[in-house]
This record gives structure tokens, sequence and C-alpha cells, in this order.
């Protein structure tokens, strides 16, 4: 399937029936199929050619995110780049993906024209919402359609039913600069089709004829938008919001009644730490994915008592998007109802189309049990790395794709099977010899009444090799003493996972989507940078 298939599936069944709401106004499924075969139409006639790359730089925005679907339409790859990232790390995505065409929003014309210089590929620049006198607007470039839709979509068709099924790439996606250069992860139309069946036959859904409502607040650019396709796929609706905003997410859960939608964790801290909470009707919810980083167990059991038996994992990147593992709602619940808190600190279980193993250094696959390297192998998997054949050597060695990710499969008795991350490989800290996993120690830290985040890193120590330390973002209105910290980990986990040094800051460095940069928080506790 291309991506624009997921649209016309929803479409089948309804095509008067709500596809997009944001800020008040409805899309129907017609009105988005429309606009987008006249995206589709409008690039072609600016030379846009089937495996031709074509790039959006927008927050969430409906008319955005439609744009998916026209550029699928006419053939074209998909290039979602992020927003927030610096205005260097976009120009080195846009030069790499070897994109021909940029959709901007009007808010970041001041990036797009900070680098726009350095684009020599980038042939046809549009504006989304405003004139800008260096770029082509809307309307205008709505005009440039010279095909009929339906050839257009007949054209696209062509290309992908007399190609090969892996040669279907349909969206290229940067990893994002926080481990060097950034790559372009090369997803085709399977490795979404795969992702798609995952998330429908491992979450609930409602029974027919009623149809999902997802909510959007996550950026579309990330988790958020992968996740609607399975919503098309059942003729669902997608209410966007624009900006985060958890008093608007609540607001907007209980008058749409929303199914299903996804945050990452420091949002949902956000949700239950926000007054509204109590007072707001969640009975609608039927899925609420959390991922993208590791949520405190702890407060995972606050969100299945308070938000409700609606949480549910999913582990994945952008590798190998979303569904390595999963766990729907009733997985975190033991036979008897009661909470599965052994349960709570893992990634769930390997989904059922892809393989999940353990491996060492040297490549040997590695028991239940025991620690190593998380690897795959699946449909689900990437292509491999855009114009970077050795990366690709890299993540695919033995045969398998490594996440870089350290866990291990559990073979404790009402936990078999399950999937526990450790840590990031390049996160661990050896401190007097001992080897420590940051997560672990953050664990035990985020089950502190008055920690509301915090991050684990290690710092060079003459006596210890690393040093470890902590970083905490406290609850408003709570104060910590070191000592009581480190007795309250020391006695949890004991006295070489507990931090030699705790430093306490309003708030910590977070990427794009929220996740806590490490690299970021050591910077700036280590002399000079």
């Amino acid at each position: 399937m291309r991506l624009v298939d997921y649209l016309d599936k929803g479409a089948s069944l309804g095509g008067d029936a709500p596809c997009l709401v944001c800020d008040g106004r409805t899309w129907t499924y017609d009105e988005v199929r429309d606009l987008a075969g006249r995206i589709a139409s409008a690039l072609a006639g600016r030379g846009v050619r089937p495996g031709d790359k074509v790039a959006i730089l927008s927050s969430n925005d409906p008319v955005a995110f439609t744009c998916v679907f026209g550029i699928s339409r006419a053939g074209a790859v998909w290039c979602p780049i992020n927003p927030r990232n610096e205005a260097d790390e976009n120009r080195e995505l846009l030069d790499l993906f070897d994109c021909s065409v940029l959709i901007f929003k009007a808010s970041y014309a001041e990036l797009v024209d900070k680098i726009r210089g350095d684009l020599p590929k980038v042939t046809t620049l549009v504006c989304l919402d405003a004139d800008v006198d260096w770029a082509m607007g809307w309307e205008e470039f709505l005009s440039c359609a010279v095909q009929e839709v339906d050839e257009v979509s007949r054209l696209a068709g062509a290309r992908t039913s007399t190609t090969e099924l892996s040669d279907d790439l349909a969206l290229i996606v940067g990893t994002g600069g926080t481990t060097g250069r950034p790559k372009g992860v090369m997803l085709t139309g399977e490795n979404i089709e795969t992702m798609t069946a995952l998330t429908l036959i491992g979450y609930p859904w409602p029974d027919r004829p009623e149809r999902p409502t997802y909510l959007a607040l996550a950026p579309l650019t990330h988790a958020a938008g992968v996740l609607c396709f399975p919503v098309l796929t059942q003729g669902g609706s997608i209410v966007v919001m624009r900006q985060p905003d958890v008093a608007g997410f609540l607001a907007n859960v209980a008058e749409h009644r929303v199914t299903h939608t996804f945050l990452p964790p420091t949002l949902i801290y956000m949700v239950l730490d926000h007054p509204d909470l109590e007072s707001t009707d969640l009975s609608s919810l039927q899925c609420f994915w959390y991922g993208a980083a590791p949520m405190s167990a702890k407060r995972l059991e606050e969100a299945l008592t308070r938000i409700g038996p609606v949480m549910a994992q999913l582990f994945g990147q952008t590798e190998a998007p979303m569904m390595i593992s999963t766990m729907a709602p009733a997985d975190h619940f033991r036979a008897d109802g009661s909470i599965a808190t052994e349960r709570l600190s893992s990634a769930g279980r390997p989904a059922p189309l892809v393989t999940v193993s353990i491996m060492s250094g040297d490549g040997t696959l590695l028991p239940p049990g025991e620690r190593g390297e998380i690897v795959v192998r699946s449909s689900l998997v990437m292509r491999g790395y855009y114009k970077d054949p050795e990366a690709t050597a890299e993540a695919s060695a033995h045969g398998w794709h490594h996440t870089g990710d350290v866990g291990y499969l559990s073979d404790r008795p009402g936990d078999e099977g399950f999937l526990h991350i450790v840590d990031r490989a390049k996160d661990m800290v050896i401190t007097g010899g001992f080897n420590v996993y940051s997560t672990e120690v953050e664990q035990a830290l985020m089950a502190h009444p008055a920690v509301a985040d915090c991050a684990v890193v290690g710092l060079p120590d003459e006596k210890w090799g690393e040093r470890l330390t902590a970083v905490l973002q406290l609850r408003p209105g709570q104060s910590v003493e070191t000592a009581e910290v480190q007795a309250f980990v020391k006695e949890r986990i004991g006295s070489v996972k507990t931090p030699k040094q705790v430093e306490v800051w309003p708030d910590l460095p977070r990427s794009k989507v929220g996740k806590v940069l490490k690299t970021e928080v050591k910077a700036q506790l280590t002399p000079h940078g």
C-alpha cells in the first residue's frame, strides 16, 4: 500500500465522514482526497516525477498533513522535516535527501530564508499560509496543475505495480544529529503496512460500525503521524492539535469522544499533574499509547488508576517504526484484575510479525535472562540509510537489525517473554568497575514522590572512572536533600547504583519530541563543555 491508499480505504467506508478536525473545522474524506489530488497534480505541474523527494516543514496542521497524501498520490517520497531542528541540521537533511520541493508554514519562513541559498537541489518553495516574496503562495502552487488528478494517480499507481515491493520508497526520515551526522532512514510501503497491521491486531479498536477518533497532540512528523494510518483504515477521524497544550488535550478528549491517542511519557506526567484530570470525562478512551522514551513504572501505575485501564505501550525506532514490541492495555493486568507491576518496566512482548533476539558483541545470540543488544528481524525494518551503505551495513551486521539498545527477554514467572530495555548502549555508566544502566537508576529516582523527571549520566572521575550523577526536575513546590535522595535509591537498588552526585535543575534539556538530551546534560555538568 502507498500512503495515499490508507486515505482511499477510509474514504471507501464513507466519503462524507469526518477525516481531519482542527480548530472547530472538519474536513471530510472526500474533501481531503480532493485536496490531496490537487496537490499531486500541482506537484506534477512543477516537474515532480515518481521517486522524487518532497519535504514538508510544518507544525501540526491538517493541510500540511494532507500534503503527505498528495505527495504519495504523485508517486513521490515524503520527507518530514522537523520544525524544531536547528537551521543547519534542516539544511543538511534537505540536501542529503535530494529534495526538489519544500512546502513550509509561514512561521518557519525565517528558517527557510536562512538556508535556501544553500539548497541548489530545491527548485520549488511553497508557503502554505502566507505570501512570501521568494516562495510560491498556496493558491499559486495549486494552480500549477497540468494533469487531471486521475492521470497523476494512474501514473503513480503504474510505478508501484511494475516495480519490486522493496523499491516502494514511501518516506525518508532524519535520525537527528544527537549521535553525529544525521542519517536518512528509508521506509517503504511494506514497512508502513507491517506497522499498520501490527497496530490493528495488537490493540483494541471500536466495534463496527463505530469509528475510532484519534487525537494528535504529539508531532505528526513523528509517532503521532504514522499512527494515523491504521486509524484511516477504519474510516476514523483525526483531531489535530496545533500546539502542545495539556488542558486542551483533556478538553479535546472529552469533546470529541477520543478513542485513541499517543503521548511521550513527559507529557503523560503533565497530564497526571494537571488539575483538570479528575473532572474530565475520559470514558471514551480505549487505547492511550505511550512510548518514545522509558516511562516511570510508578507513574504508569498511577496512570492506569487515574486515566483508566487503557494505557498501551509500543516500542520501536525510526528504523523499525513503532511496533518492535507491544503491550496492549490488558497486558498491564494479571488474570485477577490487579495491576501486573512486574511488567510495568518492560516494553511488552515482541510483536507477532517481529523476531527479537539478544546479541552479544561478537554476534552470539544469548538465552533469556541475559543482557545484550536488542536485535530484530522483520518486514518492519527499514530498507537502509539513504546514500550511506556503510551505516546500513553496520546496522544490519550478522543478518539482524541492531537497535543500539541493551536489554533482555525475561524468563521470570509471570513475565516470561517480555522484553526489558535496560539502556541505550551509549548511556551505560562504568563506575568503580561495575556496569550501571542509567534507566534502572532513573526508575528508582522516579519512584520518589518529589521527582517529576530525571536524567542519570556518568561524569569523568579519577577515583571511580565515571561518577554516577543524577539531575532531578522536581514537582512544583517540592524540595529534596542529596543525602535523602541517595538513601532512597540505595534502599531500592543498592549502593553501587546510587548516584554520587545529585543536582536539581528547574527543567531538563529535551529533544524535539520531548526526550531528555543526556548529551546536553553531560555538557552542562562538565567544565568547559
